[in-house]
């Protein structure tokens, strides 16, 4: 991939740098980068992550819990202040008191957690501090997706825009922006109402890709899905035109108005982005509704397939390299998570997790990842069923528990967010391959339930124990263990 910043960009993340390491040479701290596509549960995971180790949760596998070396975690104001902070205490109540979702991810936000430990090692406990900052920086999955923008000209994104288009699983949603693209002639003067037409086509085309039925992943740019305080700007009245020649474009025409929109647009929003944030982290995980995607069907998994490989090389993975610490972050460790996994009976997360690693396997594979750890993981952040069997024409089922969100129809019961219900989900294909269409193989859709929050359990003296969760132990471990060894 080309280089996706300039020199002058690489100065400046190299001063954030220096700036960086100063300020923690008495307390390391860690910045941990959360995103996910396409409604993975970005704010739900940050949320459980702060109260299970606020609360001293259950995390067996998290060995600096579990050796009860860990002895407060407690949030501090965050270093940086012009960003805005994760409202954790917010979250928190949605999903404990009100028992409901809280609110997707719309922008950028920040929150310190700083964790006070005793080390494994006689050596560590006479060298360490004894404390760690976990800065925990969330943004959108929208986002993510520009990263790719930095390697790309005008004519390459939109060659790849269209050939996306042309596609068996997209063409049918592209009718209208192509049909508005039909005999657009790109030397012709500019024209604004005809450049905010073909924006509007085309952010549609996007929205329709990304629905349910279809759960796309490849959705550049992010900021046409969620255009916060740009929308209607410039910088966003740009659109990708067809059949466009290798020769530069005419001075003042059509195609020359779009070419300087999306430059602004990578100028402005993308590499400000990366440089302040994308570039300064130490640690990644992407979270992935890989279930939807499956139900989706064979395309939605090649698609995801793309976009990680495309995602991948952006975040700058590599191993840390005592040499060049000082003025460069390398994401040493990336996490790839597929979310929900309380949907599925835990006979079936061995699968889930199989997939997940295939799917990654073939995203690095084509990338040309190395350098970084990448390890994959099967995990719900908050735990919303509890299993049970249950007996079926005189078969004994693997259920789930829980109490489907109020609209949530099932075999033509509609409740009403309050009534507890079991059901039975599916199973996941043996091999992982069935589900990226290998030999003409089809996979049953899982049955997709929508449940509240859980209700937490008290303890004697009334105190709420922490947020259920599946496998959160393991991605902390994974993320962070080896700060706090």
């Amino acid at each position: 991939m080309s280089r996706l910043v300039s020199l002058a960009d690489e100065a400046l993340i190299a001063v954030d740098t220096i700036a960086g390491r100063a300020t923690s040479l008495f307390t390391p701290s860690v910045r941990l980068g959360v995103t996910g596509l396409s409604r993975a549960g970005k704010t739900v995971f940050i949320a459980s992550l702060v109260h299970n180790l606020v609360h001293g949760g259950r995390l067996p596998l998290f060995d600096a819990m579990k050796t009860n070396r860990i002895a407060r975690a407690f949030l501090e104001p965050q270093p940086d202040d012009a960003v805005p902070r994760f409202q954790y205490e917010d979250h928190v109540g949605a999903l404990v008191d009100q028992r409901v979702w809280p609110d997707s991810t719309r922008a950028i936000s920040e929150l310190r957690l700083t964790i006070d430990y005793e080390s494994a090692s006689a050596w560590g406990r006479w060298f360490s501090s004894g404390r760690l900052h976990l800065d925990i920086v969330d943004y959108p999955g929208e986002w993510l997706l520009d990263l790719p923008l930095l390697g790309k000209d005008h004519t390459a994104f939109s060659r790849d825009a269209f050939d996306l288009s042309r596609s068996v699983l997209r063409h049918d949603l592209a009718a209208e922006w192509h049909a508005a693209v039909e005999g657009v002639e790109n030397d012709k003067p500019a024209n604004e109402a005809l450049a905010r037409q073909l924006a509007e086509k085309f952010t549609a085309y996007l929205r329709a890709c990304r629905a349910d039925n279809r759960a796309l992943s490849t959705l550049p740019p992010g900021r046409f899905l969620m255009p916060g305080d740009l929308d209607g700007s410039p910088a966003l009245t740009f659109a990708p035109l067809p059949d466009l020649p290798d020769s530069p474009a005419k001075p003042g025409s059509l195609r020359a108005m779009m070419e300087r929109r999306y430059e602004s647009y990578k100028n402005a929003v993308v590499k400000p982005f990366f440089r302040e944030h994308v570039a300064r982290l130490d640690r990644q995980i992407v979270l992935v509704d890989a279930m939807q995607a499956m139900n989706a069907g064979p395309g939605a998994m090649l698609d995801l397939e793309r976009a990680l490989s495309e995602i991948l090389p952006c975040f700058r993975p590599g191993s840390a390299n005592p040499l060049t610490a000082l003025w460069t972050r390398r994401i040493s460790r990336v996490l790839i998570a597929a979310t929900k996994a309380d949907q599925l009976h835990h006979e079936s997360h061995p699968r889930l997790q199989a997939i997940v690693r295939k799917l990654v396997d073939r995203s690095i594979e084509r990338a040309g990842v190395s350098g970084a750890s990448v390890d994959v993981l099967a995990m719900a952040a908050v735990r919303s069923t509890r299993e049970a069997k249950a007996r079926h024409d005189g078969e004994e089922l693997p259920v789930i528990v829980g109490t489907p969100l109020a609209g949530e129809v099932i075999d033509g019961v509609t409740f009403d967010g309050n009534t507890e219900t079991a059901i039975f989900p599916g199973d996941l294909p043996e091999r992982a391959d069935a589900v990226f269409g290998a030999d003409g193989e089809t996979v049953t859709p899982l049955r997709f339930v929508r449940f509240r929050p859980p209700r937490l359990e008290r303890t004697a003296e009334g105190a709420t124990l922490s947020l259920p969760h599946i496998r959160l132990d393991r991605a902390l471990q994974f993320l962070i263990g080896d700060y706090l060894a």
